[in-house]
């Protein structure tokens, strides 16, 4: 199966956060934004806490490329069985016969 991507321009979002007690200006897409305000609010920490942490923790070269990393393996552990269990969702689809 073929995916076709658009080619259009992402409009990124430029925003101020405050990491390690420092104000920077990070430039995500809006997706990323949400991502990362949906992981705040699940994690019941502010946008400031959680990308002080991914900076700490970060080996990428730019705070943004870690953000995006983080995300990932994020919504990539939720994804697994043992997180679709945990999240409540119940038995996996693909334990269903098709």
């Amino acid at each position: 199966m073929d995916v076709e991507f658009s080619r259009s321009a992402s409009t990124l979002i430029n925003r101020n956060v405050t990491v390690a007690g420092r104000r920077t200006s990070m430039r995500l897409e809006p997706a990323m934004w949400e991502a990362l305000q949906q992981l705040c609010r699940r994690e019941g920490k502010t946008l400031n806490e959680l990308v002080t942490e991914i900076d700490r923790q970060r080996s990428e070269s730019s705070l943004t490329a870690a953000i995006r990393v983080y995300l990932l393996s994020y919504f990539r552990a939720a994804a697994t069985d043992e997180g679709h269990r945990l999240a409540g969702h119940g038995v996996p689809r693909h334990h269903f016969p098709v």
